[in-house]
């Protein structure tokens, strides 16, 4: 059983269309749609394999579930108020407790076990107390299932990603085993997960029977695994995009009661990082070495501070591990999305790389076969690297190629006086513009237009009170509950001018569209996303400047999952088209950006307007 090496991990979209009568946009099912989901139900129980009922179950948890909510293709849910917001599990839960038939109560047994909720626990455990329905042994005694002593791990040599094999055994005897795929080159997260119906030890003989001479099948530690494995599967529900294929994330549920079974206690392993001063002795080891012969300038030197940089902070988390995925993904992804700087400079970037691959693989011990292979690699993908960067980055650069080619080859007239009249020419010598992360089409975006981004500045927005002027009585208590949760979390883990931001966010949104805060709907999670929206449109979370994480802020508001649905709907009452699976978070007005923010968009203008 071969390794599944990816690049960007995304496959195919999860198909709804298994989930009969399931409408992720608006509701839970509608009576047509009942019958249709019903059917799919007793099918699955027909059957009589405990897996077809477990991965259609599955499917339905994670199709509900938010974090969940970006990866079947950005679906929102309808904002009218009669629909509420996006549906939620406990939407079908309600559905199913109300309508007593067999194959309900069986997706109700299931979903006890695959839930983690407590209170939705109890309601599906009342629910069945009274229901008297003839379910399998398998289902009956689910509860029972144990896990098998041995988790295994495949590797190869090269570090790709690691596949895990753990599995259970179900009361009636049946089996399941999971091949958990583990993906380094995507900061190690799950990407794909497979669930068989067969023991771990008949994957086993199956795997050692097809294993290539550069992979390996060890034991290890059942808990540490289960360590490993869980927050692979969080980092993975945070990527954006989220990582998707034919079985992921559907499978996402069942994995991770299968990973419950497994023995708690177990850590991550630390990942030893580099130092600076590891780096720089790292850079002259190889200029010196046999590997660097000849290579030693300024502009290869660069390079490789790049590669390293790479190696290092990005995907791979080595800068000695290199596969023919991360060549194709330093090659044709990274350098050019990142990297802004002349053709002929980054040229040589693919001599240099294939010398270093050479010298890392050297010290790594590497078989010279897969060495061979991963230099290839870069053979095969240096044409389509070298066109990429003739045609300019997908930064700055480009956006000038874009704007000549719409203006007939001359530049609009205010970024003309914003470059003090000094007009480059694509692709010349003149055209050198760095920009780290953002455009000046992102920039506009995120203040409102040209004439706001010109007349930028960075004072810190004022200590002021929330504004009721215009806010309904009937929907204050729930305004309050909101701004007192965000008022809480400015005041411990944020600042003032944070403060100030989500009250004037919060009650713009109360005031141009108060249905949302009618709505049948937690106020800490409303007040959870006011902060998610503000904190990732002032890059105060998950940004390598801000020890803050995403997974930290909404853990203090006591919310598990995503709030991107509610995002979108206080986004959109902002005037604002919610953008939730690109990088940036644009708002359309400076007054809801902190100084700091604002600061470095002036930064980043003045650099893209002058450095030319």
């Amino acid at each position: 059983m071969p390794q599944k090496k990816t690049g960007s991990g995304r496959g195919s979209r999860p198909p709804l269309e298994m989930l009969p009568g399931l409408d992720v946009e608006n509701d839970v099912p509608d009576e047509a749609g009942d019958l249709a989901l019903i059917e799919t139900l007793h099918q699955g129980l027909r059957t009589g394999q405990p897996l077809d009922f477990l991965a259609m179950t599955s499917g339905l948890v994670a199709a509900l579930d938010p974090r969940t909510a970006d990866q079947f293709g950005g679906i929102e849910h309808d904002d009218r108020p009669e629909h509420g917001d996006r549906p939620e599990l406990g939407d079908l839960v309600d559905s199913f407790i109300g309508s007593p038939r067999r194959e309900t109560t069986a997706a109700l047994t299931v979903f006890r076990a695959l839930v983690t909720d407590q209170q939705m626990t109890t309601r599906i455990n009342r629910e069945l107390a009274r229901r008297r329905h003839r379910l399998p042994r398998w289902l009956t005694a689910l509860s029972e299932a144990r896990a098998e002593p041995d988790v295994w791990r495949l590797s190869d040599a090269l570090g790709d990603g690691d596949d895990y094999l753990v599995g259970a055994t179900l009361p009636s005897g049946d089996q399941l085993s999971a091949l958990v795929y583990v993906d380094h080159n995507q900061r190690t997260v799950v990407s794909d997960a497979v669930v068989a119906p067969e023991s771990v030890a008949v994957l086993v003989e199956e795997i050692t029977s097809q294993i290539t001479d550069d992979q390996s099948l060890t034991r290890v530690d059942a808990a540490t695994a289960r360590a490993i494995m869980e927050e692979a599967i969080e980092l993975s529900a945070r990527t954006v995009p989220p990582p998707e294929s034919d079985s992921w994330p559907m499978a996402r549920p069942l994995v991770e009661w299968l990973l419950r079974l497994l023995p708690d206690g177990g850590s991550v392993p630390v990942r030893a990082g580099w130092s600076e001063k590891q780096l720089a002795a790292l850079t002259e080891d190889f200029f010196a070495s046999r590997f660097g012969v000849g290579l030693d300038d300024g502009e290869r030197r660069g390079l490789l501070e790049s590669v390293l940089w790479f190696g290092t902070d990005d995907r791979p988390g080595d800068p000695l591990r290199w596969s023919e995925v991360n060549v194709a993904i330093l090659l044709l992804e990274w350098v050019p999305r990142t990297i802004v700087a002349e053709p002929s400079y980054l040229s040589l970037l693919p001599d240099l790389l294939r010398a270093f691959i050479r010298y890392a693989h050297d010290r790594q011990g590497v078989p010279s076969q897969l060495t061979a292979e991963v230099v290839a690699a870069v053979d095969e993908a240096e044409p389509a690297y070298l066109q990429l960067i003739a045609g300019g980055p997908e930064g700055a650069a480009a956006l000038l190629a874009q704007l000549l080619d719409a203006n007939g080859g001359e530049l609009p007239e205010d970024l003309v006086s914003g470059l003090g009249g000094a007009v480059p020419t694509y692709g010349g010598a003149g055209l050198e513009i760095v920009l780290a992360d953002v455009s000046l089409e992102q920039l506009d975006a995120e203040v409102g237009g040209r004439d706001r981004l010109l007349g930028l500045t960075d004072e810190p927005l004022p200590d002021e009170p929330f504004a009721w002027d215009g806010i309904l009585d009937d929907i204050r208590p729930v305004v309050e509950q909101m701004l007192a949760a965000c008022d809480a979390c400015a005041d411990e883990l944020l600042d003032v001018e944070h403060r100030t931001a989500m009250r004037r966010f919060l009650g713009r949104a109360a005031v141009a569209e108060p249905a949302i805060f009618r709505r049948k709907a937690s106020p800490v999670r409303g007040a959870a996303a006011v902060a998610w929206v503000i904190c990732r449109a002032n890059g105060s979370v998950d940004d390598w400047e801000s020890p803050l994480t995403e997974q930290d802020l909404l853990f203090w508001f006591g919310v598990k999952g995503s709030v991107s649905s509610r995002a979108g709907t206080l986004l959109r009452a902002n005037g604002v088209d919610p953008e939730v699976r690109s990088g940036e978070m644009a708002l359309g007005t400076p007054d809801l950006l902190v100084s700091t923010r604002r600061a470095d968009t002036i930064e980043a203008r003045d650099r893209l307007l002058s450095e030319a």
